[in-house]
């Protein structure tokens, strides 16, 4: 799983997932490891082991990979103004 994928790390390497700002949502949330085993969440906080665990269910096939992409700046703006 490549890092850059990820969204932000608190100081004490806590993965933050806001799934709110993923750049493709909905449309790879069916096949993205926090829906698999959490449901559709808006975000979730995953520590170093937890990642090591969903990494080696991914690697092993048995999840898929985080999809997580998140948005621009620019991205997340442009969505705003077409909803409100």
């Amino acid at each position: 799983m490549k890092e850059a994928t990820m969204s932000e790390r608190a100081d004490d390497g806590t993965l933050i997932i806001d799934c709110d700002s993923c750049a493709v949502r909905p449309t790879a949330c069916a096949d993205c490891v926090v829906s698999v085993l959490l449901g559709p969440p808006g975000r979730v906080e995953w520590d170093a082991d937890e990642r090591r665990a969903v990494t080696a269910l991914a690697d092993a096939g048995m999840v898929p990979r985080l999809r997580l992409v998140p948005r621009t700046d620019r991205a997340s703006k442009a969505s705003e103004r077409r909803a409100g």
